[in-house]
């Protein structure tokens, strides 16, 4: 892409950097051109220097040397630091006439010489640390920039004109999207200005199409905001301070005739005190928590919405009844305070109204907000970079999850904005969709399709559900497949994997800050946590099963037999009851996690 003007910032950061993992320290070594000092990294306590050579090689020192394209940022646990480096990228196009890139390799390298040195308590500690960053090397949906602020909206680095833009990029970066903000930490205090990379969370992809004889390219960003992030069952709702779980800003960004047009929206789950914790069930029970406190948060959270995007309509997607129904009940209840002309809020039962394949009454939506997005406009810069409209409101939208409903939603608003933007610059006529150029309809679905899979699969570990709809248009039989696979997935990672994950995610953005004391005290479990174990318990019940049905087998003639199978039954229930009442003991529990009743 192409503006006006473009950021400049200074110093340049290293693109390219030759490693060297000696012995007792790592060198990185700028192959990029751009300095001549190497970064050198002591592996016994992690401190950093600029030296002007190599350390001396001989026949003894055989140092492993790789490429890598950046430093992520330093983590400091108990006893030792562990440098993030980036070893993979991808080109995946460009913001602003910059190249943009996915990461695809992560490598955790660990200064930990002194780790010999350490207490026993220590190591203990540092070892128990050490297994999340197996799954912290593991992140996905990383991007980056050398040379622009991908942190951004378009509309926000116009109005902040060319002085913003020399800034260097770290200075510029909005903390709520900057992923690597906590790592970079360390790196600033050693004034290592060149090795500041802005890392976001979320996805960057992009179409190219023809509309008649006009070019038309569409981008969509994700930028998943740090400060409540975790996974699908153990970041739920908000925080005491407003700020929501899986909350994620989607921007669509248009360019075609030399003009550029962009439109932000948002997504994030409903801004008050609650949660489901998971307890083996498969759809464990909302617990809307401190419910006096409710307007409060959700009052923080839209003045910090209405201070970023100015005017807010609020969509909630739940179901008018049932457990989601006690959810909408206390979010239409806290927001009633605070509506006003620049505050809406609608209520849309998803299930109810467009039930599992007539998504296409999502029409009856858009009809209550149509006024509020013609009103509230969307950005545009003609081919001068002089701004023609100004968007001055966004769309929140949410459902349970923020996921599946909300990405189908998502994608019918941002495809009326597009039409909206190609009419204004006649690219469309009047009474054109982009509906009737089936090449560009196609390509557009699958982008808003991958968009909610990469959001999905950050959030949940799986993709969208109903992601057929906006991939095709339709709900496909093998659509409906795969949403039952993927809720078979989900339940597998809510319950068994997603408690290291969230343990791994609150490491790395500082929320559980393990470096402050040595002396602190390692998370400790109650007796059944220690013990239990749903693996364990499984293959208990499978033995009293294979012991049941052979007892069964023989006791028809034999009395003891007879006997021994009622035990072995008995057995079975028990183990079964046993698991069911303490069903949250056997489930994999972030370390670090409280509950907030």
């Amino acid at each position: 892409m192409s503006v006006a003007t473009e950021a400049c910032p200074s110093p340049k950061l290293h693109t390219r950097l030759r490693l060297w993992e000696f012995a007792d320290r790592y060198v990185f070594e700028p192959v990029d051109g751009l300095a001549d000092l190497f970064l050198s990294v002591d592996r016994t306590n992690g401190s950093m220097s600029l030296v002007e050579e190599l350390p001396p090689r001989g026949p003894s020192t055989n140092p492993k040397v790789r490429i890598v394209f950046g430093v992520i940022g330093v983590l400091k646990l108990a006893v030792r630091s562990y440098f993030l480096v980036i070893t993979g990228r991808d080109c995946v196009g460009s913001y602003l006439g910059h190249a943009i890139f996915k990461l695809t390799g992560l490598k955790v390298l660990p200064c930990n010489n002194s780790l010999n040195t350490s207490s026993a308590e220590q190591k203990k500690m540092e070892s128990e640390f050490s297994e999340l960053l197996d799954a912290a090397e593991r992140t996905i949906g990383l991007y980056f920039s050398y040379d622009v602020n991908l942190t951004l909206t378009s509309q926000r680095l116009h109005d902040l004109g060319d002085q913003f833009k020399s800034l260097p990029l770290w200075r510029q970066a909005e903390p709520r999207f900057l992923w690597n903000g906590y790592l970079l930490e360390p790196l600033i205090e050693n004034k290592l200005h060149q090795y500041l990379l802005p890392v976001i969370q979320g996805s960057f992809q992009s179409i190219h199409a023809e509309v008649g004889s006009e070019k038309v390219n569409v981008t969509l960003i994700a930028r998943r905001c740090t400060r409540r992030i975790g996974t699908r069952m153990w970041r739920r709702g908000a925080d005491p301070e407003g700020y929501a779980a899986n909350f994620v800003e989607s921007e669509q960004i248009m360019q075609s005739k030399e003009f550029t047009a962009s439109y932000v929206q948002v997504r994030g789950s409903m801004p008050f005190l609650w949660e489901q914790i998971v307890d083996l069930t498969y759809k464990p029970s909302f617990d809307v928590v401190r419910v006096e406190e409710a307007p409060r948060v959700l009052e923080r959270h839209f003045h910090d919405l209405q201070k970023k995007y100015g005017a807010v309509v609020a969509v909630d997607l739940v179901n008018t009844h049932g457990g989601e129904g006690r959810l909408y009940e206390r979010y239409a209840k806290s927001i009633e305070p605070i509506l006003s002309e620049d505050i809406r809020f609608v209520h849309f039962d998803f299930h109810q109204i467009c039930g599992h394949i007539h998504f296409e009454r999502l029409s009856q939506l858009y009809d209550q907000i149509e006024d509020y997005l013609k009103k509230h406009r969307y950005f545009l810069l003609n081919s001068k970079g002089e701004k023609m409209e100004e968007q001055t409101g966004t769309v929140r939208t949410n459902c349970v999850d923020c996921l599946d409903r909300t990405n189908v939603t998502q994608s019918m608003i941002g495809r009326k904005i597009l039409e909206s933007q190609l009419q204004k610059i006649s690219v469309l006529g009047d009474n054109n969709t982009i509906s009737d150029y089936p090449a560009f309809d196609a390509d557009y679905k699958v982008l808003w399709a991958n968009h909610g899979d990469a959001i999905s699969t950050q959030y949940s570990g799986t993709p969208a559900l109903k992601g057929d709809f906006v991939r095709y248009g339709k709900r496909t039989t093998q659509g409906i497949l795969n949403d039952l696979w993927n809720a078979m997935a989900r339940y597998y990672l809510n319950n068994f994997a997603d408690g290291t994950k969230q343990d791994a995610m609150d490491l790395l953005q500082g929320h559980h800050i393990s470096s402050v004391s040595r002396d602190m005290p390692t998370p400790t479990k109650g007796l059944i946590e220690n013990h239990a174990s749903f693996r364990l318990a499984f293959a208990l019940l499978l033995a009293a099963v294979i012991f049941l049905i052979m007892s069964l087998r023989r006791a028809r003639n034999d009395v003891f037999h007879l006997v021994l199978s009622l035990l072995w039954s008995g057995f079975c229930f028990g183990i079964t009851r046993y698991v069911k009442a303490n069903g949250r003991k056997f489930t994999n529990r972030p370390r670090f996690h409280l509950s907030r009743h």
